[in-house]
């Protein structure tokens, strides 16, 4: 008995059609492209509902849908790597202490710098009335 001609043909193009899906989803996430069934469907050149009857290529879509909005869109090797955040963050908590204490040494320079003015003021007898 000889195989299905039609059957075959048939898992060819299922075949071939998950081929391009696949390849379309990857293309999306480097290029930092929107990724939605209707994107990778448009641009694949197949079916929006068919991608729907897929679970892994669905769950994927679903899953660079919703990473994307928390990534801002950003190309998959463009993201920042968590040890580069932490680093970020450490310096940043850095710069932010520096700025901290920078401030409340100021705050004293012109408390100092206020309360020789007055004392000037008050002495010279040109203290202004309260």
């Amino acid at each position: 008995m000889h195989p299905d001609p039609l059957a075959a043909a048939a898992a060819r193009r299922h075949e071939l059609t998950r081929a391009k899906a696949i390849q379309t989803l990857r293309e999306l996430d480097r290029a930092g492209a929107p990724v939605t069934f209707a994107s990778v469907a448009t641009t694949a050149g197949i079916s929006r509902s068919w991608l729907y009857t897929q679970p892994d290529i669905r769950d994927q879509i679903q899953r660079l849908r919703g990473a994307r909005g928390r990534a801002d869109a950003i190309p998959a090797g463009q993201r920042a790597s968590e040890p580069s955040l932490r680093a970020r963050l450490t310096a940043a908590l850095q710069r932010n202490q520096q700025l901290t204490e920078e401030n409340a040494r100021l705050r004293r320079q012109l408390a100092r710098a206020l309360g020789d003015q007055r004392s000037t003021q008050t002495r010279s007898g040109n203290n202004p009335a309260p």
